[in-house]
């Protein structure tokens, strides 16, 4: 997992602060293309395409952190609910549950969630969830 850091923008190179201002102008319709965004807020294509990924504001950053699981349950009652309930426990904010139908007894399921509420690791949720009656091959497909 990777590390973050809640620092003061003082410290910070001025060009971070640009590459955030000219995210925002394009997210907010403001302009249509990067080469307009960087030109009004004074920095380099290349200095935005080299940041944009990596630099955030707390509120944007932070409040929207999302991971996606893949699983397999065996088709008995209340496997699905018993994951669930785990996850809850936690306090990851389930956004999407994709179940297919069993076949010979395992349905797949795919569960997106926002962990930036989470008091464990992802880590830790998939070890909790690998110890759920009926559940099979989990991984950890994506993390934003």
């Amino acid at each position: 997992m990777e590390k973050y850091y809640i620092v003061d923008s003082v410290i910070l190179p001025e060009v971070l602060d640009k590459v955030i201002e000219a995210r925002t102008l394009l997210q907010n319709g403001k302009v249509r293309q990067v080469s307009e965004a960087v030109k009004l807020v004074g920095i380099s294509r290349g200095t935005y395409y080299k940041y944009k990924d990596y630099v955030f504001l707390p509120s944007s950053g932070m409040s929207e952190r999302k991971a996606v699981i893949s699983l397999m349950l065996h088709h008995d009652k209340g496997i699905l609910s018993e994951v669930l309930n785990t996850m809850s426990k936690v306090n990851a904010n389930i956004l999407t549950i994709n179940q297919n139908i069993p076949i010979n007894g395992w349905a797949s399921v795919v569960i997106s969630f926002d962990l930036c509420e989470m008091e464990k690791s992802i880590d830790e949720l998939l070890a909790m969830l690998e110890q759920c009656r009926g559940v099979s091959n989990l991984r950890l497909v994506a993390v934003e």
